[in-house]
Formats: C-alpha cells, sequence, structure tokens
C-alpha cells in the first residue's frame, strides 16, 4: 500500500496538519471491510483510509466508540472519528452527538415532545416549529487541531431530501448540501451535492459509490468520493470530510 508523506511546512492560516489540503480538490474514502461484521453483522468500530486522486494513502480515520453504543444505537449513535495522518498525529477530531433521524417525521427526533396535536410543534414550516426541531437534529463538530473548532455541519428537516447546513466555527453559514430523495438513488452513485448559499452554483459533492453487489449485500462498508474546489478555504475541506463521515452513519450504515 503506497503511503504519501503528508507535507509538514506551516502555511499561515492553515490549522497545523493541514496543509496538504490546500494542494488538493478531490479525495476518496474507502471504508475498510470489517471480516467479523461482514459474516456474524457485530458492529464494529469504523475504519477509513482517506486517499488522494492517484489512490495513495493521504490520512486515516478510525472510530471511537464502545460496544454498547455500537450495537444498542447502530448507526444513530454518537461517535468521535479521529483522523490521523501517516505519520500518526491527529490532525482532525469529528464529534456527532446522540440524535435521532427521521426522514418523514420531525415529531420522532430526539427530545421533540408532542402533547395532543399542536400543529406548530407537528410541522416545522409554522411558525416555531423550524426552531424547535432544529435544536434536536443532527449536529457535528469539526476540530482542527483537536480542541479547536473549525465548522460545523447541521441537518436542516425536511420530509424527503437530506439537506445540511456547513457552518463555520462561529455557527456563520458557509455551503450547503443537498441529497437524493431520502439518500436514495436509482443509479450506482448517490451524489449529495455541495451548493453556495443561494443554492445556485453547485461547487462540489460527496459521492458514495457503487462497491459491487456482494459487498453491499453482506457490509456496510462503503466508498465515497469528494470532490470540492482548490481554493475552498482549508478548514470547509476539513469539514467535508466530516460531513462524508456523517452522510455515510445516516445513510449507508446499516444492520446487515
Amino acid at each position: 500500500m503506497n503511503m504519501y508523506a503528508v507535507p509538514s511546512p506551516g502555511i499561515p492560516g492553515c490549522p497545523p496538519g493541514l496543509e496538504y489540503l490546500t494542494q488538493v480538490d478531490q479525495l476518496l474514502i474507502k471504508q475498510k471491510v470489517e471480516l467479523v461484521e461482514a459474516l456474524v453483522g457485530f458492529e464494529s468500530n469504523n475504519k477509513y483510509e482517506v486517499r488522494n486522486a492517484m489512490g495513495q494513502n493521504v490520512f486515516y480515520a478510525v472510530e471511537e466508540n464502545d460496544c454498547l453504543n455500537r450495537q444498542c444505537c447502530g448507526p444513530q449513535r454518537p461517535f468521535t472519528i479521529r483522523v490521523l495522518d501517516n505519520f500518526g498525529h491527529e490532525i482532525i477530531t469529528i464529534n456527532r452527538p446522540l440524535k435521532c433521524m427521521s426522514c418523514f417525521f420531525p415529531c420522532c427526533l430526539q427530545e421533540v415532545s408532542v402533547s395532543g396535536f399542536d400543529p406548530f410543534q407537528l410541522f416545522p414550516w409554522w411558525n416555531e416549529g423550524p426552531d424547535l426541531v432544529s435544536k434536536c437534529l443532527t449536529q457535528l463538530e469539526v476540530q482542527s487541531p483537536p480542541g479547536n473548532t473549525v465548522g460545523y455541519v447541521i441537518q436542516q428537516w425536511h420530509p424527503f431530501f437530506p439537506k445540511f447546513m456547513v457552518a463555520n466555527e462561529h455557527h456563520e453559514p458557509v455551503l450547503k448540501i443537498h441529497g437524493p430523495f431520502c439518500g436514495w438513488s436509482c443509479l450506482p452513485d448517490v451524489d449529495f451535492e455541495i451548493l453556495t448559499m443561494d443554492e445556485v452554483n453547485k461547487i462540489g459533492k460527496i459521492s458514495k459509490q457503487w462497491t459491487g453487489l456482494l459487498r453491499e449485500a453482506f457490509s456496510d462498508s462503503d466508498n465515497f468520493g469528494i470532490q470540492f474546489p482548490l481554493d475552498l478555504d482549508v478548514r470547509m475541506k476539513a469539514v467535508m470530510i466530516g460531513a462524508c463521515f456523517l452522510i455515510d452513519f445516516m445513510f449507508f450504515e446499516t444492520t446487515n
């Protein structure tokens, strides 16, 4: 396996360890197949290889979780994913709290309580609905270096389509991510488009790539591609890596 030595010289304004991201406009994320998980369905911590366009390893990511969370919460489980460079240094930390997720029913999301029939709580497009539901939707925090927040990926409720807002460290909206109907596509690859805030321009995408019939049927090991502008803020590139992991857990991490 080719290991690419990530350059280490510091770049002004770039978090330490992310210098290599300034040179790329696409990444490949390959989830490692766990034999025990594929054969007996025992959920294990996810492990990923992050590669450049030439297939060389540039980062390595590993989920940090306990057995109880993995077996009981399944894809809804909270997690911490640590992204390491090829020297074993942790450069990105990705945190996801425990949140329920529902494509159709906002009243089923975590911490939402409905007494009787209150349309302002049940339907988020009325009055206070969006504020109430947004507190319970999935949110993911990205840190680089560990302890220094660089951005967030925040789920936006929609009854049919996956929608996320990408925000900077100050929770200011920067980009949007829109997926296909409930994260499903009849095509081999499933694309989640990266859009400007006005939703006019598509500047990239996160694609779940078809891995073959047997692998798709007997494991939840997935391959992803991320494309973004070369001149995109390196912090947002790191957040896109976190968004890819979140999309994997929400739509493609299944119990087989």
